[in-house]
């Protein structure tokens, strides 16, 4: 069940943005980036197929994924789907300086949390990339 303001109310643990309104919100954030010179980071998280590309979550391994983002993201970050069904994503909002350290120790983090929360078979498909976005120039 969905909201009309775009978060998915699915019993997941904290709010998580539908697809649209995250994509929404994680345009705006990027201009907003641009504008106070400040870095940003993309969460994505994914259950891997055995072809490789992302499979569908369950319900119980998306409640997994949401779960284990809710501890890890802070009050200024947000997450939602980034490709409904396949791909959760979290925006990580960062200072003016960047360290190029940070997504490594962020993904070692995200993946210990989510891990905690999934069955064995999967762990072993568990995908976190983190992303460094370019600020989009305002309009």
């Amino acid at each position: 069940m969905r909201c009309a303001c775009g978060i998915a109310l699915e019993g997941q643990p904290g709010q998580a943005y539908n697809e649209e309104a995250f994509r929404h919100l994680l345009s705006v954030e990027r201009r907003h980036a641009a504008r106070t010179q400040r870095s940003c980071l993309l969460l994505l998280v994914s259950l891997r197929a055995a072809s490789g590309t992302a499979d569908l979550l369950r319900p119980e391994a998306a409640s997994a994924i949401f779960g284990g983002l809710s501890v890890v993201v802070r009050e200024v970050d947000f997450v939602g789907g980034f490709r409904e069904e396949r791909i959760a994503g979290a925006f990580l909002a960062q200072g003016t300086e960047f360290s190029a350290a940070a997504p490594l120790a962020i993904g070692e983090r995200v993946t210990d949390a989510i891990g905690l929360r999934l069955t064995a078979a999967d762990v072993d498909r568990l995908h976190v990339r983190v992303l460094r976005l370019r600020p989009r120039r305002p309009a």
